[in-house]
């Protein structure tokens, strides 16, 4: 009984740590910057390592074909949010490093869209 007590404990403890770092990195990642383009740079988004839009660019020559625009737009956005999830990852996965938590990996791979471990 009281090696559970202490197990529990332990859990506790881990998790008011991964409080307090979420907290610090969730401020780091606001700082990180991720850019996707399409169209060959024509259009580009900037977003923050938290997912956040900052910015979007769109060169003169596609704002005259709103078709081209409106194909071009989705593909910068994905490619912006699949970097800002991947600064997210790196981050979550210097946060963890060394706790021993049961089915965090498969969590975090599950998180970015990577294969589990099985």
């Amino acid at each position: 009984m009281f090696k559970q007590i202490s197990n529990l404990m332990s859990m506790v403890g881990q998790a008011r740590e991964m409080g307090s770092k979420m907290n610090s990195i969730t401020e780091e990642l606001k700082t990180k910057r991720a850019v996707g383009s399409s169209g060959g740079g024509m259009v580009e988004v900037e977003v923050n390592g938290v997912g956040d839009v900052l910015s979007v660019r769109v060169d003169d020559t596609v704002l005259a074909d709103k078709e081209m625009l409106l194909d071009l737009l989705p593909s910068a956005f994905n490619q912006a949010t699949a970097k800002s999830k991947q600064l997210h990852m790196d981050a979550m996965k210097t946060m963890t490093d060394g706790m021993d938590i049961p089915g965090l990996e498969d969590a975090l791979s599950q998180f970015s869209g990577g294969p589990t471990k099985t």
